[in-house]
């Protein structure tokens, strides 16, 4: 499955899960998406553990690019993301203009706060399904989730599950356009 002309768009900030953002970076690479890293500004940010990521660009530049999908990673990095204006309206913009958004583990809270959620299918880490519920969606403790343009997943040990659905979703895009 070649992702060639696919441009993934990789949410960042402080706190953020390792394995959340590089495994998912790699796995798109590797399919041949560009990836690109967008954080509230053009910086650097460090993981839970202190390992750097560079964002490319900041969430308010991103708002004018065309991305094929948004993945948000999990840690405690969407908490921070969904104070940002920017961060939260461009993952209500890509939900609502039907592109792909994936997110992870706590990455599910920037759904939460982009208010996409209500009558979707999501899950999420355990902890955060009751913001989940109250913020409209149909919790489900699985691995992976889809519903619609919206890929969700629990924790890092879902990440293979994660990004396969991720490719799939993308590689179907492509067949779609294609017909």
């Amino acid at each position: 499955m070649s992702l060639a002309g696919k441009h993934v768009a990789m949410l960042v900030e402080n706190n953020y899960q390792e394995m959340e953002i590089w495994y998912p970076i790699y796995r798109l690479r590797e399919a041949g998406a560009k990836v690109t890293t967008v954080g509230p500004a053009a910086e650097r940010y460090l993981s839970k553990l202190g390992y750097p990521v560079v964002a490319e660009l900041s969430a308010a530049q991103a708002q004018g690019q065309a991305f094929d999908a948004v993945v948000v990673p999990g840690g405690y990095a969407p908490d921070l993301m969904r104070a940002n204006p920017a961060m939260v309206a461009m993952v209500k913009s890509a939900v609502t203009s039907g592109r792909l958004v994936a997110a992870i583990c706590h990455g599910s809270w920037l759904l939460v706060s982009a208010d996409v959620l209500k009558g979707r299918r999501v899950t999420g880490s355990p902890h955060i399904k009751d913001d989940l519920r109250n913020a409209g969606g149909i919790y489900e403790d699985k691995e992976v989730v889809c519903d619609g343009n919206i890929i969700t997943s629990r924790k890092p040990d879902d990440l293979p599950a994660f990004c396969a659905a991720i490719v799939g979703a993308l590689t179907a895009q492509g067949i779609e356009r294609a017909a």
